[in-house]
């Protein structure tokens, strides 16, 4: 989730581009740099890892005048945060730059085929190829030469592209990821978000899966990657330049849970391929992973309900023994630790604190530890032999959404993974869990849509006193979850029970003023679960459920439901969870919190 800027025109392009990173830093903040072409038809570029301040040092005194650049804010993906994998990206000659945000997933074909071909790579990022695939299609025409190399490229993308030999263009392109190209008087933007360009246009174009935009000072024309022509319509945008930054969106947190889709895509991109699960991230345990006896999972908040799933599948696809570990109690009470120990460690920042230390016993005691992360270069990534990163993007606000989406996602992918090197994955299994992560972005889009009367619901329930939130299986996590959200957020008191427990004890908090929030969608465990939601009508208790389109079961048990798509039982939880979010977002909005940045919360928690 980079930030890109372009223009062209008549003014000065640095102070313009660097105003528009700044306006984009929150996008990503692992590096910065920025590329002009010079009126001599020189290409200067500068980049430098760190915030947006560490490149404007840099600057000073050394920035050449020109009317045309880039400018490109990183959050790393592929390659450690550094000088040599910020953008932009050049190729052999020195000619071509280039500037990226999303995933080629078959860049490392790409790669090994360009250094066949005689081609130096130096970095480590995916973005770099494609700068040398440009590079051997240019014949003089800088879109086509774009065209060329998109088409051999697989993935997600938005990118900007200068020729110092073509000092009058820029060429913008996505697919995926957002592009929007701002039109000005006498001169032209791209950027990744409308933020970057509001403060000198507000007439917009968004460009489209597929669109190939070709910019001067005056025109713009938009073609498909195969060439043929296009028609877009400019729109006139009267968002604030905060707006803008949340996309249009109230707050960070609704903006981030409309990204879920595009998340769950990128966390998928590259480790799928031909109907396999293909984690090249687990070669260094492959071994480890053969002779492991059993798994523990280490995480804290979100991320322990995440492990919490994915401890439930690993028991049933890998036939390990499978536990989730608070991490703040992990080292006070830890299990049997040795080699043939699998610890996985699961954190949003890289950072907690909890969930490190733990890790770090874990490895003192000679066990085989893998970090799933949204951060590279944190220090998870340091402990652990292998790392899985969520490639979710920023998440600004302090409450996760959609990196929580991504954890479960990604340790779905690493439990058929382990299955599948253990040889307990049959391949008719393989192309089930493919095919339905294939379609879980394109499904939780669908989920978003289908919440809308969660605004509604959230005025309906905001005076109860309380909320229980059941599930069972894998659906029990999710009431965690789900209730957790609803306290960060909206400060009303929730808890989340597996659902057979009610009759133990929670029951007893069960009236009209204390819902019931039933995540029921189809399971193997639906009709048990429907037994319990009865006990809690029973005691009056309104039910809201969560329940499966099409799934008439909760129907007569339910006084208001939210619905989502079908899918396998073990990714119903990143679906479920989409309701539940937003139901805690409208309670909060309704009730006056803040959102973004709730009371004595912080994103990262890097203290015991």
């Amino acid at each position: 989730m980079c930030g890109i800027v372009g223009y062209i025109g008549p003014r000065e392009a640095a102070p313009i581009l660097l105003e528009g990173l700044a306006r984009l830093e929150y996008r990503g903040y692992d590096s910065a740099g920025i590329a002009l072409v010079t009126p001599a038809g020189d290409l200067f570029v500068e980049k430098r890892a760190g915030k947006l301040s560490n490149l404007r040092t840099a600057l000073l005194d050394v920035t050449p005048s020109a009317a045309v650049g880039l400018a490109h804010t990183r959050w790393a993906t592929h390659g450690r945060p550094n000088d040599l994998n910020a953008h932009p990206h050049v190729d052999c000659t020195g000619e071509i730059t280039v500037i990226h945000n999303g995933i080629i997933e078959n860049f490392k074909e790409l790669r090994d085929g360009l250094r066949e071909r005689g081609h130096a790579l130096g970095s480590d990022t995916d973005t770099e190829a494609l700068a040398h695939l440009i590079e051997e299609a240019y014949e003089g025409d800088i879109a086509d030469a774009v065209r060329a190399a998109l088409s051999q490229a697989q993935g997600a993308y938005a990118v900007a592209i200068m020729h110092r030999a073509e000092p009058g263009r820029l060429v913008g392109a996505r697919l995926n990821t957002p592009l929007i190209v701002g039109i000005g008087e006498g001169e032209n933007f791209l950027a990744s978000d409308v933020s970057a360009v509001l403060a000198h246009t507000r007439r917009v174009i968004f460009l489209e899966e597929g669109d190939v935009a070709d910019l001067d000072a005056d025109t713009v024309t938009v073609t498909g990657v195969d060439g043929s022509p296009r028609e877009r319509l400019v729109h006139e945008v009267d968002w604030s330049v905060e707006a803008a930054e949340k996309g249009g969106f109230e707050h960070f947190m609704l903006k981030e849970m409309h990204e879920q889709p595009e998340a769950i895509r990128a966390s998928i991109a590259g480790r799928v391929h031909d109907g396999a699960i293909r984690l090249d991230e687990l070669e260094p345990v492959v071994e480890a992973i053969q002779r492991a006896e059993r798994v523990e999972f280490v995480a804290c908040g979100s991320a322990n309900y995440a492990a919490a799933v994915a401890a439930y599948v690993f028991q049933g696809w890998t036939g390990l023994p499978a536990r989730w570990n608070i991490g703040s109690e992990f080292r006070y009470s830890p299990p049997p630790l040795d080699e043939k120990t699998l610890v996985i460690a699961v954190t949003q920042s890289g950072e907690t604190a909890d969930t490190l230390a733990a890790t770090r016993l874990a490895r003192e005691r000679g066990c085989p530890v893998i970090a799933v992360t949204n951060t590279v270069g944190s220090a998870i990534t340091r402990e652990a032999a292998a790392v899985l990163f969520l490639q979710a993007g920023p998440e600004i606000a302090v409450v996760a959404t959609k990196t929580f989406a991504t954890q479960v996602t990604t340790l779905i992918m690493l439990a058929a993974a382990v299955a599948k090197i253990r040889d307990r994955l049959a391949p008719e299994q393989e192309r089930e869990i493919v095919t339905a992560l294939r379609e879980l972005p394109d499904k939780a889009r669908e989920t978003i849509a289908l919440a809308e009367p969660a605004r509604e619901l959230a005025r309906r329930y905001v005076n109860s006193r309380g909320f229980m939130f059941v599930g069972r299986g894998v659906t029990y996590p999710v009431a965690l979850e789900g209730a957790l959200k609803l306290k960060e957020v909206s400060y009303v008191h929730a808890e989340g029970y597996a659902a057979g427990e009610l009759k133990h004890g929670p029951i007893s908090l069960l009236d009209a003023e204390v819902p019931l929030v039933a995540i029921a969608t189809r399971s193997s465990l639906q009709e048990k679960l429907i037994s319990n939601v009865m006990e809690g009508r029973a005691r009056d208790a309104r039910v809201l459920a969560v329940a499966t389109v099409g799934d008439e079961a909760m129907g007569d048990h339910a006084d208001d439901i939210l619905w989502v798509p079908d899918t396998l039982e073990v990714l119903s939880p990143v679906l479920a969870v989409i309701p539940l979010q937003l139901f805690a977002y409208h309670m909060a909005v309704v009730r006056g919190t803040d959102v973004d940045q709730p009371r004595n919360l912080a994103k990262s928690v890097t203290v015991e």
